[in-house]
């Protein structure tokens, strides 16, 4: 049987840039934040990424985490 490690976390914040004046559509920006602990909870990355979005001129749309594993053997 095979067990996945987690490894390495990234924090992603996407922000809200408004409304396309041709399209309407509305536009996002991304910011990243590398090297996040990956034993970090949701609760904790949650404040932080709250912390920091209250930094930004535009408003925090969506907050995501993405995880790297290595997937290995159990023997």
């Amino acid at each position: 049987m095979a067990i996945a490690e987690r490894v390495d976390s990234r924090l992603k914040l996407t922000l809200d840039d408004g409304d396309d004046m041709m399209t309407g559509k509305t536009i996002y920006k991304t910011k990243s934040f590398n090297n996040v602990k990956p034993e970090a909870t949701a609760d904790q990355l949650y404040t932080i990424a709250t912390a920091v979005a209250g930094l930004q001129e535009r408003l925090l749309y969506i907050i995501e985490r993405q995880d790297g594993s290595e997937i290995s053997d159990t023997v």
